[in-house]
């Protein structure tokens, strides 16, 4: 996979980031509230269980560490599953999926899309396989209560980095079909820097943010985007998989071969 074929991923992650802020918009916003009041923070997280948070430290920096933590575990889960797929492929001899990847990828955009705009929540299916490890992992995240030092908004970032997300879980299957461990991190590392930006000025912002974001007209373009960067791949796949400047809006797995 080349750096061109990185960038529909990355926009995804900028588009669908509007999912990522009702996933982690009540702990990164909690940021912006801790740097202008000395107060303890509430922190709403999943099954409406509730901790504090105060950053010791400038705003800005611990809300880079938290996200420095989490697209790192999104790095890690993406090498453990390109890996997968390459330690098949090596013991098997076999070039598994080609074309079918492709068709695959691009369907499970469009379904993406649709789970945004909120059509569609099949995915909600995978969150729920997710929430069987997150049970075991959401324990750990009250040693890192109160926040007060950049260490520990690392180590929250990393925990929250495998918090259940049917967005995640669909790039992570992205990341599988890339072919090796290399790549699947490479895929999930352009989708966390695309969910960056609106993390980040959620951190800084606040609710104020948050309220926009959430609003249904802005996931609803946001989710037909990504639809459509699925149906130009799926319009792709049928003629062929030919090089050229689709390579730009669609996603293309390493195993797949495109003619020039």
């Amino acid at each position: 996979m080349n750096v061109v074929s990185l960038l529909p991923v990355f926009m995804i992650g900028l588009l669908g980031s509007v999912h990522c802020v009702g996933m982690c918009g009540g702990i990164v916003s909690a940021f912006s509230f801790s740097a202008t009041s000395r107060r303890t923070i509430p922190i709403k997280v999943v099954n409406n269980a509730t901790n504090s948070s105060r950053p010791s430290r400038g705003n800005l920096p611990t809300v880079l560490a938290y996200n420095a933590g989490r697209i790192a575990s999104y790095a890690t889960a993406g090498a453990i599953a390109g890996g997968v797929l390459q330690g098949a492929r090596t013991l098997t001899g076999i070039a598994v999926f080609q074309v079918e990847a492709y068709w695959f990828v691009n369907l499970l955009l469009v379904a993406l899309g649709l789970y945004l705009t909120g059509i569609w929540q099949g995915l909600n299916q995978l969150e729920r396989v997710g929430g069987m490890l997150w049970r075991y992992i959401q324990p750990f995240t009250r040693f890192l209560l109160p926040i007060n030092s950049i260490p520990k908004s690392m180590a929250l970032g990393v925990l929250w980095g495998w918090l259940p997300c049917g967005m995640v879980y669909s790039m992570l299957l992205t990341a599988m079909l890339s072919g090796t461990a290399v790549s699947g991190a490479a895929v999930m590392v352009a989708f966390g820097l695309g969910t960056l930006p609106t993390l980040i000025t959620m951190g800084m912002l606040g609710t104020r943010l948050k309220s926009w974001m959430q609003r249904r007209a802005v996931r609803v373009i946001s989710g037909l985007v990504i639809v459509i960067f699925g149906v130009l791949g799926l319009l792709r796949a049928s003629h062929g998989l030919p090089g050229s400047w689709m390579d730009a809006v669609c996603i293309t797995p390493m195993s797949v071969q495109t003619t020039p």
